[in-house]
């Protein structure tokens, strides 16, 4: 699987998170400070990973920033994207099957290596869900990014 990571600092853990995907087996793209001379401001180096993703040139991506939150804001100002802030196990696994979410969003102040592994394990073990309401929701979400819904 190919997959895009954004850092807006060169923080160990960002630098974990690279060789732990690699590890894995998977093909990893860069962005921000993990990448010499690009643009490390967290909602640029963000919508960048996110891009890759929403037009195909990565499978899946992982955004991070200090505390994950604007990571995550900056990705998902991006249609086709659904990133998730997950700060444990139990939340990346929800986040991929109810939620289908394609950006997973770190924080770099909390996450520690062994926490960081703990999540990645949960995150590609989890397959969307099959369940109609779940497809709904996030057809629905879809539906946002293309300014189709409709208010009740």
């Amino acid at each position: 699987m190919r997959i895009s990571v954004s850092s807006d600092m060169d923080e160990p853990v960002a630098r974990a998170l690279v060789a732990k995907l690699r590890e894995r087996g998977h093909e990893v793209v860069t962005h921000g400070a993990l990448r010499p001379g690009d643009d490390p401001q967290w909602a640029a180096c963000s919508e960048a990973a996110a891009r890759d993703v929403a037009e195909g040139r990565s499978d899946q991506a992982v955004v991070c920033c200090w505390t994950g939150t604007g990571a995550s804001i900056a990705a998902n100002k991006v249609p086709g994207v659904r990133a998730a802030l997950c700060t444990d196990a139990y939340t990346a696994d929800g986040a991929r099957r109810w939620n289908d979410a394609n950006v997973l969003a770190l924080g770099l102040r909390l996450t520690s290596e062994p926490l960081l592994a703990e999540i990645l394990d949960a995150w590609f073990a989890a397959a969307p869900s099959e369940d109609a309401e779940d497809r709904e929701n996030v057809a629905r979400v879809g539906r946002m990014d293309s300014g189709r819904t409709v208010q009740p």
